[in-house]
């Protein structure tokens, strides 16, 4: 009897490492989506034996799939495949229906225990794809901006993780953005923090093995109060202190964040001493007073929100127009597999 799989990740990346390693008699019925609500109507028009469900995605995420699915009690085997690893989010899923979490990048030996735990044996006869062509040094391509953004996904969910677990909290992780911009272009990939009355900021350059940049961290003002209660801050709340608080946060997101990405394309990044862009101003205002910092840059957003709090933090990865060699290569090389 053939089973039927449907793969759901808003990552081409993602889904192709994924169904490498499925069993090879699955291989005959795979369906693939692109989002939530594209899953839907591929339950609604076949029978799925297994889905392989990620949580951040467009359109409709992971967590209404799972309580969709609910309501139609539709009946199949769902592996919630994640870089949101926070405890809640494995007992959110759990309590929705989901029969196990499975933590990104996910790898054969890993696959392989959790179908054993259902009585599955894993075929050692791996699936194969062509290779990324390798996109020109100064272009950013589809296929690399989906793996960045993939491999991002995975490292913000770690960074969220270590976050959620200090401070006792569910970290709300949205989609990254990735995109090749100009300078005169980063006030706008920031637009989403325009509209705060004031922000303050840090920056902390990263080197290892042809990629190197900077990480800019943005906390709105507004988050300082309920971050000091979060980190049980007794200090009375002034420039300095909030200063000591922007470096915790800075110190705990960045460095997690660059780990994250370094152990996937097999790297090891050297972090700079942290650079105070400024206190207390409009986000526009520290984007041009430092803007001699970048030029054309490739781009990686990231918004951390935190669940029933006032806290809003904007991490951006800024990596130089050099560094889309090595990257690109990286980048083909994970494609190929």
């Amino acid at each position: 009897m053939t089973t039927a799989v449907l793969i759901c990740d808003d990552s081409n990346l993602a889904r192709k490492q994924l169904a490498r390693i499925l069993p090879q008699e699955w291989q005959h019925q795979l369906f693939f989506a692109g989002h939530g609500g594209e899953a839907l109507e591929i339950l609604q028009k076949h029978t799925v034996d297994w889905l392989f469900l990620d949580l951040n995605m467009p359109i409709m995420d992971g967590y209404q799939v799972l309580a969709e699915i609910k309501s139609r009690k539709l009946q199949l085997h769902i592996v919630v495949v994640s870089g949101d690893v926070q405890p809640e989010a494995v007992e959110r899923v759990r309590q929705l229906g989901a029969l196990d979490f499975i933590r990104k990048p996910v790898d054969a030996a890993k696959l392989q225990q959790l179908m054993q735990q259902h009585a599955i044996t894993i075929s050692n006869t791996p699936r194969t794809e062509s290779p990324m062509q390798q996109q020109p040094v100064a272009e950013l391509g589809t296929d690399m901006r989906d793996v960045l953004q993939e491999l991002t996904n995975v490292a913000m969910g770690q960074a969220g993780d270590l976050l959620a677990r200090l401070l006792n909290v569910f970290v709300q992780l949205p989609i990254p953005n990735v995109n090749l911009i100009e300078v005169s272009e980063l006030h706008m990939a920031l637009a989403s923090v325009e509209h705060e009355s004031t922000t303050s900021a840090v920056c902390q350059g990263f080197i290892g093995g042809g990629v190197s940049g900077e990480a800019l961290l943005i906390l709105t003002d507004s988050s300082f109060k309920d971050i000091a209660r979060l980190m049980n801050y007794q200090a009375e709340l002034n420039v300095k202190t909030e200063l000591e608080l922007l470096m915790d946060v800075a110190n705990i997101l960045i460095g997690a964040v660059l780990k994250g990405l370094a152990e996937q394309i097999d790297m090891t990044f050297s972090q700079g001493h942290p650079v105070v862009l400024g206190q207390h101003a409009p986000v526009s205002e520290l984007i041009k007073a430092n803007a001699r910092r970048w030029r054309k840059t490739l781009a990686i957003e990231l918004s951390y929100g935190i669940e029933n709090y006032d806290i809003r933090c904007d991490l951006m990865l800024l990596f130089t127009e050099d560094s889309l060699k090595t990257l690109n290569y990286k980048v083909a090389f994970l494609l190929e597999g």
